[in-house]
């Protein structure tokens, strides 16, 4: 008996170009059926990844013909900012897709650093495509959302984009999303002409009362109105958890002194992977501050550069994914062990 043959495709299809068709093309010339595993899942829209996966999913369905649908598989995969258990949510999505009998060729082309998950996965067979080397989805980006008409640009990226998929985009310009995703891809320019330095240091506090956990939510021009643990920029001649510390009681007015809260250090934690801000690279280090329950929570207000300050319920945090800035969703997770892998 022949067995099945699956092609997995992985990418973020943060914007689908005619390098990225080319990969799907050749899969569904190689298999029977095709996974497209689609990376960046569930986060919240930051300029990198300003479109959810629903969205892409749909730029991807737009090239395809109707039989084409039929055969195509979308396997949502979030980021974990750690290659073992990204690998594992992998392998074992594509299984439950695939089947367990089915025969795994991975299709792909090398395109830089990005590309080293083609190694991951030893155990599937590997076909490489031939890349189109003046397609990239950065640079297609920079173009939809720097031009002052998003029309005029769709008609620049008319070579490198499908007019199934420019359409698709006209039409989601005319959404105010499209206006809040312009505003933060300029915020964050404007960062980068700032902030120069091969890398910043930040410190952060996850902060934690029994089963109740402390969130702030933003003002732009970063993230504006997604939630965030406290905290902030490293002070020239500070300590990081002392960084850690006054970035909670500026932002929240938590009613402790210093002293004790340092008292309460938990746990610490680096977070560095250099995708996990699209500001730029962005190195935290968070700190567990661990308090028992208590009969009433500790009265916070949002204060600085936030806009609110609230205690959440940990069972909570689950479904607040796609509302969480950056990485914070994975920076609780550690703490709180809140994905079952």
């Amino acid at each position: 008996m022949t067995r099945k043959t699956v092609a997995v495709v992985v990418g973020r299809w943060q914007l689908v170009h005619q390098g990225q068709e080319a990969l799907f093309q050749a899969a569904f010339g190689l298999a029977d059926e095709v996974i497209a595993v689609l990376g960046s899942s569930y986060k919240a829209r930051d300029p990198r990844n300003p479109f959810v996966h629903e969205e892409r999913r749909q730029m991807l369905l737009a090239n395809l013909s109707e039989a084409q649908r039929q055969r195509l598989h979308v396997l949502p995969v979030r980021d974990y900012f750690d290659d073992r258990r990204w690998n594992a949510a992998v392998t074992l999505g594509v299984r439950a897709l695939a089947g367990e009998e089915a025969d795994i060729v991975l299709v792909g082309h090398r395109k830089d650093h990005t590309s080293y998950y083609l190694n991951n996965f030893p155990r599937w067979r590997q076909q490489l495509v031939d890349r189109l080397a003046d397609v990239d989805a950065t640079a297609m980006r920079q173009v939809f959302f720097e031009a002052e008409d998003p029309d005029a640009a769709l008609t620049v990226m008319t070579p490198y984009v499908s007019a199934p998929v420019r359409a698709w985009l006209q039409a989601w310009s005319r959404l105010p999303e499209y206006a809040r995703r312009k505003a933060e891809h300029a915020a964050v320019a404007s960062y980068r002409k700032k902030y120069t330095a091969v890398a910043y240091m930040t410190g952060d506090a996850v902060v934690t009362v029994g089963d109740h956990v402390l969130l702030v939510r933003r003002k732009g021009p970063f993230g504006e109105d997604l939630w965030a643990v406290p905290g902030g920029h490293l002070d020239r001649g500070e300590k990081l958890v002392a960084c850690a510390i006054r970035e909670l009681i500026e932002e929240t007015r938590f009613p402790l002194l210093p002293a004790s809260i340092l008292a309460a250090l938990h746990g610490v934690a680096t977070f560095e992977d250099p995708l996990r801000s699209a500001r730029g690279r962005l190195i935290t280090m968070a700190h567990h501050f661990k308090f028992p329950a208590m009969g009433t929570l500790p009265e916070v207000v949002g204060c600085d550069d936030v806009k609110e300050a609230r205690w959440f319920h940990r069972d909570e945090l689950a479904a607040m994914e796609s509302r969480l800035f950056e990485d914070h969703f994975v920076i609780l997770d550690h703490f709180l062990g809140l994905i079952e892998d």
